[in-house]
C-alpha cells in the first residue's frame, strides 16, 4: 500500500519560511517523479513543484522564486522549502509521486500564512 505522509505545516506569517517533508512508503521514490501540490478553500487544486528522477525541477509560477523541492532518496522523503511566503499561499499542502502515468495522492497539512 502506497503512503505518502506530508508534515510540517503550520502558521507562519507573510515573509517568513516553512519546510514541509513528505515521507513516501510503499514505494521507491527514486523511480519516481516526485511532486507538491496545494488546494487552498474553494479553489482547484494546483500543482506547486515537481522533481524528476534526475533532479531537475519544475515550479508554478506563482511560487518560481520563492520555493525550492529536493528529495533525498536515501529517506524515500522530498521536501518543499517555502520562502518569502504570502497570504495567498495559505492551502493545503500534500506530495504526489508519478511514474509510468500512474499517480498516487498523499493527504495534505495545512499551511496558513497571516498578514
Amino acid at each position: 500500500q502506497v503512503q505518502l505522509v506530508a508534515s510540517g505545516g503550520g502558521l507562519v506569517q507573510a515573509g517568513g519560511s516553512l519546510r514541509l517533508s513528505c515521507a513516501a512508503s510503499g514505494i521507491n521514490s527514486s523511480s519516481h517523479n516526485m511532486g507538491w501540490y496545494r488546494q487552498a478553500p474553494g479553489k482547484q487544486r494546483e500543482l506547486v513543484a515537481l522533481i524528476t528522477t534526475g533532479g531537475s525541477s519544475n515550479y508554478a509560477g506563482s511560487v518560481k522564486g520563492r520555493f525550492t523541492i529536493s528529495r533525498d532518496n536515501a529517506k524515500n522523503t522530498v521536501y518543499l522549502q517555502m520562502n518569502t511566503m504570502e497570504p495567498e499561499d495559505t492551502a493545503v499542502y500534500g506530495c504526489y509521486a508519478e511514474r509510468s502515468g500512474i499517480t498516487y495522492w498523499g493527504k495534505g497539512t495545512l499551511v496558513t500564512v497571516s498578514s
